[in-house]
């Protein structure tokens, strides 16, 4: 079901906001309402679409707020209504971005037509918006399938090499006294992390650009899970972060074990990374319809609700030393098992992100 749009109404004169209110809620659309500029502002924070507002409030002007609504949320569509219509009031409106400019008291149809204007105006952005989002990632995508064959040479052979001449050196300082064993195991354990690392980097590259078919069949998806959740418990157990579990008893769902394990065990690491010490990771399971649903929730700062349409484009990334693959990989191997992944704002603040995947035909 498509998410009814919010429409803000700015008026002091609340038997009129109130009429509003239900008029447009009778329409379809969610309705918070405020009697002057400070109360407009502090309304207009969680997000809005279109606000109708006022052109004299009593702590304020009406066509500055206006402007100061649309700088809160850009893509917004401001209605300016007014009792006292002038040339000087309807050029300021324009000038404040107002989609439309309506004297008070005006007849419903037309009030709804302007908002029903205003919302396709938002509409179209939006669809332009995501064409932008999709060449983007087209772009970035054939971006990686011209990588694809220099990295697998041009590094990854070397990358081997040296992991390989790094295990003779192992072997030898281990035949040294165990004083100087010690003063060289600490750069060679850090020169080998920093190996592997780089080559876990170019996997995910190569499994991205190039993934590898699969071929369905049923997977425990909690033995999965537990899987992944053994294998980072130490990890989390490090930096002070609890993994908590609130499993429901799930059937089979179609896919590839292997490559599920791969996505959950980078939704599961990015939320440990995210969550502060003494904070907690929830993981959730439990049947939704045709689906085994799945989230994976952190308590850390959350993701900004404008970069949530980005955060799986390849090579966007909100870490420092992120490569902006993970997440992409992620994706691409729900894609492949015709599920779904979404990410939005969990109870406490932090990143929920929720897995859909098909359960095994009966």
């Amino acid at each position: 079901m498509t998410k009814a749009r919010t429409i803000l109404c700015v008026d002091d004169n609340r038997a009129l906001a109130e009429n509003l209110r239900e008029i447009l809620a009778d329409a379809g659309y969610a309705v918070r309402t405020a009697a002057s500029c400070a109360e407009a502002l502090e309304q207009a924070r969680p997000g809005f679409d279109v606000a109708l507002v006022d052109v004299r409030l009593p702590d304020g002007d009406g066509t500055a707020l206006a402007g100061s609504l649309r700088a809160i949320v850009p893509d917004a569509q401001v209605i300016m209504l007014t009792g006292f219509a002038t040339v000087e009031s309807a050029v300021a409106a324009v000038r404040a971005g107002a989609w439309a400019y309506l004297l008070k008291p005006c007849a419903m149809p037309e009030l709804l037509v302007a908002v029903e204007q205003a919302v396709r105006q938002i509409d179209n952005t939006e669809e332009r918006q995501e064409l932008q989002r999709r060449a983007r990632v087209a772009e970035k995508l054939a971006a990686i399938g011209t990588m694809t064959a220099g990295l697998s040479h041009e590094i990854k052979n070397p990358l081997n090499a040296a992991a390989l001449q790094l295990a003779v050196v192992e072997r030898r300082v281990k035949r040294l006294p165990p004083e100087v064993q010690q003063a060289l195991g600490e750069p060679l354990k850090l020169v080998q992390d920093e190996i592997a690392r780089l080559n876990g980097i170019l996997e995910d590259f190569l499994a991205f650009a190039r993934p590898r078919e699969i071929e369905p069949v049923p997977v425990d998806v909690t033995a999965v899970l537990g899987r992944v959740v053994d294998l980072l418990s130490a990890q989390a157990d490090r930096v002070e972060v609890k993994i908590e579990r609130r499993w429901r008893e799930v059937p089979a769902v179609s896919g590839d074990s292997g490559r599920l394990q791969q996505a959950f065990v980078t939704l599961l690491l990015n939320a440990i990374q995210a969550t502060p010490p003494g904070g907690v990771v929830t993981l959730d399971m439990e049947p939704a319809g045709d689906t085994v649903r799945i989230s994976v929730e952190d308590s850390g700062p959350g993701i900004p609700e404008a970069l949530r349409t980005r955060i799986f484009e390849p090579f966007f990334t909100t870490k420092q030393a992120g490569s902006g693959i993970g997440l992409a990989l992620v994706h691409s191997i729900v894609d492949q098992h015709r599920g779904s992944i979404t990410v939005e704002q969990g109870e406490t603040g932090g990143a929920r992100f929720v897995l859909d995947l098909p359960v095994t035909p009966a």
